[in-house]
């Protein structure tokens, strides 16, 4: 099973957070924390990221049946948020397995096929030279000649096991699968819960043209955004990140 963390005292239907590409369930605690006065909340880290199994594949379909245990594992039932690759993910649980979702949050993602990569990400850190790394700051360091964005060197480097000289992500499972984690896999059915589509307001990743399609798989979803947040609008914005989690939640109870 995916390696969790849990924050909150257990009871009730809990709260998922699925993290998403490069991501990891510890990268959500500050909200998990917040959240935590009123939910349960579980935060995994997703196959081939963080503490959890690596392995040779990463589609969509594997990624819902590893989110299916999970909730299992959590009495059958959850109300699941998810960012990104995360969003896929829980969108593709949704969809295959709607019995197990009672709310359903998709932070920035839409259930379409994108046509950016995200190999250039892949490629800067395989050339970072880990032996010569004794402290997080000199993976940034080195990182920086490749990625310029210094909040994407932060990110990443949180999920670097500097003892162990090594990654925590199976970076060439995610290489190869990269068609995979970009597309979105060919479902039939609809999720006819409560759904919200959170989008940062200067975001493209969820365009009007998606809706269409968003509104097929989800009949009910409604739809909002958090001004001047770009994609990863959880760490731009938490505080109305949390905030639109917890007025979906409410309003949906």
């Amino acid at each position: 099973m995916l390696n969790t963390i849990e924050t909150g005292t257990p009871g009730g239907t809990p709260l998922l957070i699925v993290h998403g590409l490069f991501g990891s369930g510890r990268n959500w605690g500050v909200i998990a924390k917040r959240l935590s006065d009123k939910y349960f909340l579980v935060t995994p880290d997703m196959r081939n990221h963080g503490d959890s199994p690596q392995t040779q594949t990463h589609s969509y379909l594997d990624l819902a049946a590893d989110l299916a245990e999970v909730i299992d594992a959590y009495g059958g039932r959850a109300d699941v948020v998810g960012h990104s690759m995360g969003g896929k993910a829980a969108m593709a649980l949704a969809l295959t397995r709607p019995e197990m979702v009672g709310r359903l949050i998709v932070a920035d993602i839409a259930p379409v096929s994108y046509g950016h990569s995200q190999m250039q990400f892949i490629d800067a850190m395989r050339k970072v030279d880990l032996t010569r790394v004794t402290r997080r700051s000199e993976a940034v360091e080195q990182l920086a000649q490749w990625v310029d964005d210094k909040t994407l060197q932060s990110f990443f480097t949180q999920s670097l096991d500097v003892p162990g000289q090594r990654w925590k992500y199976n970076l060439d499972t995610l290489a190869a699968e990269m068609p995979k984690i970009l597309s979105f896999p060919e479902i039939e059915g609809a999720f006819d819960g409560p759904t919200l589509f959170l989008s940062g307001g200067q975001s493209e990743y969820v365009r009007p043209e998606h809706r269409a399609q968003i509104r097929a798989f989800f009949p009910k979803a409604r739809f909002a955004k958090i001004p001047g947040a770009g994609h990863w609008l959880h760490a731009e914005k938490p505080r109305e990140f949390e905030a639109s989690v917890r007025g979906f939640l409410d309003m949906t109870a």
